[in-house]
């Protein structure tokens, strides 16, 4: 393909821009709702037929038959969710104390619609127990909606999800 053909069929700079700065603006508000965990406003992003992942092993190939973390559809979101408002959920009670540092976000495809876009993440949680720190990276399906983006899917994968995991009871 010619390097004009190719000129013709790309977003202009600006568009490209525009998408990275409300990707970038979704992403972190995400992070924020989760770690001050205002379950509301977090579950307000999920579109009706979203899948959450976080994989166990080394192995992404086919997540159902695959150990997980956790692997949730919307309404097994929802359910997570309600739990975690009842206060009885006794892992988190008290609810951890976090904060997620994001970085390298990026778009990095399109499929039917929505944009696929990941960013590198570190974690630190706070408990009795003292501190744990977590790192990754998450791979979100967002699906834009009016002027807004919601989240078709997220994929959380992180660096050692290979070994033994302490409790990961502080994900939602």
């Amino acid at each position: 393909m010619s390097a004009s053909a190719q000129e013709t069929h790309d977003p202009p700079a600006a568009g490209r821009e525009q998408a990275l700065r409300q990707v970038e603006q979704f992403i972190y508000r995400e992070a924020r709702l989760a770690d001050e965990h205002d379950y509301d406003a977090w579950e307000a992003l999920w579109t009706d037929d979203a899948l959450y992942w976080v994989p166990a092993g080394g192995d992404l190939t086919v997540p159902a038959e695959r150990m997980s973390v956790i692997y949730d559809n919307r309404s097994r979101i929802s359910t997570r969710l309600a739990q975690l408002r009842t206060g009885r959920r006794h892992a988190q009670d008290p609810p951890s104390q976090l904060r997620r540092v994001i970085s390298n976000i990026e778009i990095t495809g399109e499929d039917h619609g929505d944009i696929i876009a990941a960013a590198n993440f570190i974690a630190a949680e706070s408990r009795e127990r003292g501190v744990e720190l977590w790192a990754g990276r998450v791979i979100y399906r967002l699906r834009p909606a009016g002027n807004e983006l919601r989240m078709a899917g997220k994929q959380v994968l992180l660096v050692n999800r290979d070994q033994p995991l302490p409790t990961l009871a502080f994900l939602i």
